[in-house]
Order: C-alpha cells, then sequence, then structure tokens
C-alpha cells in the first residue's frame, strides 16, 4: 500500500485553517498533522485543545511537525509570520499552501520566491474565488476573444470585521487592516484575468466603521492601473455589520471593447426571517471553493508541477495591498516599477 501524502497545517491563526482541516480529513491518502504553539490571544480558540476537537493529530512546535517529514504544508499563521514559517518548510523540502496576503512587506515577499525557488518546491496562494466556476467561466470568455480589451474591472469585497482572530487588528502581525484583509482577493481575479503588472496605485481610506488601532483602516476605495491600460477599481471595507447573517460578499463588473459582464461569486442564497425573533437569515447555496483550492494544492504536492495562483501572483497582488496603503498614508499616486533583478518596488509619485 503506498504511503500517505503527509500535508503538515502551521497555526489555526487564520480562519480557513478549519476549512483546510475538515477538506483535508475527507481525502484518502493523505495524512494530516497541525501545530498551533502560539502565542495568541486570551480567549483565542486554537492549540492542541482545538486540535483534538477536529480530530486531527498534534505537534507541539513547528520544529515537531517538520521532523514528521511532511509532502506539504499549509501556512495559516499571522500575516507577518509567512516567511519564516515558509522559508522553513521550504528548507525542509515540503510543497506549500500559504494563505494571503503572502507577506506583510516586499522585502518578504521576495524573500518567500527566493526560498521556493531555492527548494525547488512549489508554493499556492491561498486565493480560493479563483476556482470558482463563475470564474473559470469568466475567464474562458476572455481567452475567447469576446469582451474584446479589457479596459476596466470594478470589484467590491466588504465583509465583517474578522474578530474571531484579534490579529486581524494589529499591524504588526496583519502588516494592515482592510486594504491587506480584502484588496488582494480583488487584485488577484484581476492578476487571474490579466496578469499584467500593477504600474500605479492611488487610494482613499477611513478608520470610522469600527474601534480599531489609530492607522488601521477600515474601509477604502483603490484604483490601480496595469501594465497593459486596465484599470481596476477596488471597493475594500470591513463594513458588514456583526449581526449580519453572512460574513461578507465579492463582486466584479469586468468591461472590454466587446462588452461586459457582471460577477457575484455569492450571490446565490436562500433569504428569509426567523419567526423567533425576526433575524435575517441567508443560506448560501453557490458550492464552496475551498475543496477546489486544496485539489490544486494536493496535485501540485504530487507531481512537483507549479499551478495557480503562483508566488509571482502573490507578489502581484500584495503590492497592490502595500503600495495602497502607502497611498493612503503620503496622499499622493504610488508607482511600481519592476527592476532588472525582477523585484516590484514602490514610489509615492512626487507630482501628484
Amino acid at each position: 500500500m503506498a504511503e500517505p501524502l503527509r500535508v503538515g497545517i502551521v497555526s489555526f491563526a487564520h480562519p480557513h485553517a478549519l476549512s483546510y482541516v475538515a477538506e483535508l480529513r475527507q481525502l484518502a491518502g493523505v495524512a494530516v498533522r497541525v501545530t498551533d504553539p502560539g502565542p495568541w490571544r486570551d480567549g483565542d480558540d486554537r492549540g492542541r485543545a482545538l486540535a483534538a476537537r477536529l480530530g486531527v493529530d498534534y505537534a507541539d512546535d513547528l520544529d515537531d511537525l517538520l521532523a514528521w517529514g511532511p509532502d506539504a504544508v499549509v501556512i495559516a499563521s499571522e500575516n507577518a509570520r509567512h516567511r519564516a514559517d515558509v522559508e522553513r518548510a521550504a528548507a525542509a523540502g515540503a510543497h506549500i499552501l500559504c494563505e494571503k496576503p503572502l507577506a506583510t512587506t516586499l522585502d518578504d515577499a521576495h524573500a518567500i520566491r527566493d526560498a521556493v525557488r531555492a527548494a525547488g518546491v512549489t508554493l499556492t496562494v491561498a486565493y480560493p474565488v479563483r476556482f470558482a466556476r463563475a470564474f473559470g467561466e469568466l475567464r474562458e470568455l476572455h481567452a475567447s476573444g469576446r469582451l474584446g480589451q479589457l479596459l476596466a474591472v470594478r470589484g467590491s469585497n466588504n465583509g465583517k470585521l474578522p474578530g474571531d482572530r484579534a490579529w486581524f487588528t494589529d499591524e504588526e502581525l496583519s502588516g494592515g487592516g482592510a486594504l491587506m484583509d480584502h484588496v488582494v482577493h480583488v487584485a488577484d481575479l484581476v492578476d487571474g484575468l490579466a496578469g499584467a503588472d500593477p504600474v500605479a496605485v492611488t487610494a482613499v481610506v477611513n478608520s470610522t466603521l469600527h474601534d480599531v488601532p489609530a492607522g488601521l483602516e477600515t474601509a477604502g476605495l483603490v484604483t490601480v492601473a496595469y501594465a497593459d491600460g486596465l484599470v481596476a477599481a477596488i471597493d475594500c471595507s470591513w463594513s458588514r455589520p456583526a449581526s449580519a447573517p453572512t460574513w461578507g460578499g465579492l463582486r466584479i463588473s469586468v468591461a472590454g471593447t466587446g462588452g461586459s459582464v457582471d460577477v457575484d461569486f455569492f450571490g446565490r442564497s436562500v433569504q428569509g426571517i426567523a419567526a423567533d425573533d425576526g433575524r435575517a437569515i441567508e443560506l448560501p447555496y453557490a458550492p464552496g471553493t475551498d475543496g477546489d483550492l486544496i485539489g490544486e494544492f494536493l496535485r501540485a504536492a504530487r507531481t512537483g508541477v507549479q499551478g495557480e495562483p503562483d508566488v509571482e501572483g502573490g507578489i502581484r497582488t500584495v503590492a497592490v495591498a502595500l503600495a495602497a496603503r502607502e497611498s493612503a498614508r503620503s496622499g499622493r499616486t504610488v508607482t511600481l516599477t519592476r527592476g532588472a533583478d525582477g523585484r516590484l518596488t514602490f514610489t509615492p509619485d512626487a507630482g501628484s
């Protein structure tokens, strides 16, 4: 009998880690082990106790997990810890699925790329909406030429304040607020359609929606110009109230010389009102995408052939989010350039 594929999960920090555990446990020929040694905030439901409730083996720390010899590793730690965790997993020869955003600085994002290249392993960035059937159909429509030249994309990603994990509002760990949390998803869909470098980013933000630490944005509007002439406008926020029946939603509108398309990725649902207390009820019935993301990750781990979203896409999308934060801070448009070494950098436009 063939040995099972060993998949390690580093941290329960990101809530999607629970979904990944559920997806992996359903698969034959896959063994799962988790480590989540912290540190974490008081009251966080994490660590060995959570692993036991989920029915998965637990490793005391990352050293213990890597000593198990995983073939693949899911990095679901806090954003600022991605680089260190990826570097160690890659050095151990494991193929990697890394939560979004890839990193909290461009230096860290490029170091992640260097680490996986040096180790000869694949890295998939956790953008599950990329695997939605509607997005696949949109890409096919664009590839067929029926949309013509893409001119503009308007996207919105609005959701609740991620209050179940306090680190999301700790700038040192998260790298930012709603911009880091939500801009990257829309930027990845644009990247999946066009694949062009972002060249200029302008953003305005506010911090009025929640009681968050100073400097942490809770809503923003971001405009991105791409090297192929495409312009994207991204509405990102933590604007859904805690009482909302679902976490939020993601929509994009794509316009080209041949036509336009609107896609609501989470719009299919049954809606109603609870009889006992009048609260809104919303039951989505669109198929989930985490399973397809996990499937692509495991395919890459088994074959060693890189799939998507890859590390280059992860760099481009995090560059958009970081440039947006810099634009909001400086009040200027930020220009992005790619150097001779292949690295993206950004600088405020002195003339804007």
